[in-house]
């Protein structure tokens, strides 16, 4: 009969190709694919960033059963070891390694790792991960900084950019930015500023903008008009937020609580208080009268003398005998008293 030869033929070439193909061995290590490009942070070319599985890249993945479990085509990725290979190409630059070289660096630095059957490309890029630093994250960035180095306990930083700032690529890495450069007056409501950002290995670049800024804080302002010699303490007087920046010498808020303190000259509502609007109420008046003790070693008199100027405890004060109209200076004891040492 004719069939069976009809069958051997057909038949020959698949036993053929079966003779042929090489048998399957369940210790044959995965074939492992080198990706054409690759993206590293700046510690360095890692084995499990360049190699990948069939499975989980574009060169020929097999398909995937519907009903398979989700971890197959991870479990292949899991046994690549986390090893450093080589450095990091600078932020900015390109390294070019062939599948050669990096052959060499394995045998180097993983000698144990036995996935060396590589197919895919002949030679991998690579590059920095990076990322576009925006205008509200470096506005941020720059606020903190300047708050903490410049503006401290002065008051609130709010920062503008007078320009719209264009979106820079940076390494996408934890940045820290420093300030290089700020006028020698500091912060003002126009000023420019040099910055640089760096990782925690390298610096990622230098750069200069101009900003715009407001130092709020609360001060004290007049709500009514105040009248000189007016405690500051029973003064009709609110906190308000100002920009202090472009009034350097407001009072601070807790001038409101000392009962020392006077107006020199009237206020007009809405003013902002200043120090030279305010000062420490005399104790002693111009013009007044008080008892003056003169005092030579163990000789102590007394008398009344014209006071002919404001002073506070402590101070040396210019006083007048009324009688004689002789001026001599004495030291402020108490609001009734000025001591004379001659």
């Amino acid at each position: 009969m004719k069939t069976p030869r009809l069958i051997q033929s057909l038949l020959r070439p698949v036993l053929l190709a079966s003779l042929l193909a090489p048998a399957a061995r369940a210790d044959q290590p995965p074939d492992w694919l080198l990706l054409p490009s690759a993206q590293v942070l700046s510690p360095g070319i890692y084995l499990d960033q360049i190699l990948a599985p069939p499975a989980t890249t574009p060169f020929a993945a097999p398909a995937v059963p519907a009903d398979a479990a989700p971890a197959t085509a991870v479990s292949a990725a899991a046994v690549l070891p986390h090893i450093r290979l080589a450095p990091a190409p600078a932020f900015g630059q390109t390294a070019s390694l062939s599948s050669t070289q990096l052959l060499a660096l394995v045998r180097r630095q993983a000698p144990d790792f036995t996935g060396t059957n590589w197919s895919g490309a002949s030679q991998i890029r690579v590059t920095r991960r990076t990322r576009l630093l925006g205008e509200p994250e470096l506005k941020s960035m720059l606020t903190s900084a300047l708050q903490t180095e410049q503006v401290k306990d002065l008051g609130e930083l709010e920062l503008r950019f007078p320009r719209a700032w264009t979106p820079i690529p940076v390494p996408d890495e934890p940045l820290a930015l420093k300030i290089t450069e700020v006028p020698a007056s500091g912060v003002g409501p126009n000023f420019i500023l040099r910055f640089e950002l760096a990782t925690a290995d390298e610096r990622a670049g230098t750069w200069q903008l101009a900003a715009q800024a407001k130092v709020w804080r609360e001060v004290p302002v007049a709500r009514s008009t105040l009248r000189r010699g007016q405690l500051l303490h029973d003064a009709e007087v609110a906190l308000e937020k100002r920009d202090v920046l472009l009034q350097r010498d407001c009072l601070d808020k807790t001038s409101l609580t000392d009962d020392s303190l006077e107006l020199t000259e009237n206020v007009s509502a809405g003013a902002t208080l200043t120090p030279r609007y305010v000062r420490v109420r005399p104790l002693i008046l111009r013009g007044r009268l008080v008892d003056a003790l003169v005092q030579d070693g163990a000789l102590s008199i007394s008398l009344k003398v014209e006071v002919l100027e404001d002073a506070l405890p402590g101070q040396t004060v210019r006083i007048r005998n009324p009688k004689t109209r002789r001026e001599f200076y004495g030291k402020v004891q108490n609001e009734q008293t000025v001591v004379v040492a001659l």
